[in-house]
């Protein structure tokens, strides 16, 4: 199946500057979306059509965990750019699927989901309290939406604003702790749970740990620091009239 840190740490497309106004938000929201499908609703469906054609639980398992792995390496390729978060979570998805399949055992299958997810959140935590966040990377494009005076307000408030950073650091920080908890939550379950109950129920906890991830990050980071980078590219067009 498929982890929440292969949603998060996809590349996320900048909207082009060229696109109105009125459809580049919904465009921003397709492409947000997009990874959400790939990863939870593909492999899910996917194991259960591979079940029905009578494959066994872990080879089922292990063909439909193959396509979110491809997805992440292939964003890698077509966007030439290996930054430390997109490096991480192919490395950790390649090691853990190797094992699972070395194993056979379709319950370390199921719990291979949530090595990725703490190995992920653990870093991503550790590197938001030490002020260097990696989510940075992710949430980024999302805020300056491939406009330029937003994206020269950005490198201004990272680099002079305490209060921008803290919501960098924010933003991160809730992003470690939810995969962190999920990956709790889902190694128990991949233990105590039947297998064929937490395939479905592994993705339920999954979309319930973004959505929550994305309420709380969102109120604490991100909404503050579009609202900063919106303030201070204004700032900057003023400046430029002016002169």
């Amino acid at each position: 199946m498929s982890s929440p840190a292969a949603t998060v740490t996809a590349p996320v497309a900048d909207v082009p500057a060229a696109i109105a106004p009125s459809t580049a938000p919904r465009k921003a929201l397709l492409d947000s979306l997009m990874p959400l499908l790939v990863d939870v609703g593909v492999p899910l469906v996917s194991y259960y059509a591979l079940k029905a054609a009578g494959l066994s639980t872990f080879a089922a398992l292990a063909w439909s965990s193959v396509l979110p792995a491809v997805r992440t390496v292939w964003g890698v390729v077509r966007e030439r750019r290996l930054n430390g978060l997109a490096a991480l979570m192919v490395t950790v998805n390649v090691v853990s699927l190797a094992t699972s399949l070395a194993v056979g055992d379709p319950r370390l299958m199921l719990a291979k989901d949530s090595g990725v997810s703490s190995v992920i959140g653990l870093v991503v935590l550790v590197t938001a309290l030490k002020g260097q966040p990696m989510m940075t990377a992710g949430v980024r494009p999302m805020l300056v939406k491939g406009d330029a005076a937003k994206d020269a307000a950005w490198q201004r408030l990272s680099a002079g604003s305490a209060a921008f950073r803290r919501a960098e650091v924010r933003f991160s920080a809730v992003w470690g702790a939810a995969l962190l908890a999920e990956c709790v939550v889902r190694a128990v379950g991949a233990y105590t749970v039947p297998v064929e109950t937490m395939v479905w129920l592994g993705t339920v906890i999954m979309v319930a740990t973004l959505v929550l991830a994305f309420l709380v990050s969102g109120r604490v980071g991100a909404v503050p620091m579009e609202r900063m980078i919106e303030e201070e590219a204004g700032a900057g067009k003023s400046g430029d009239t002016a002169r």
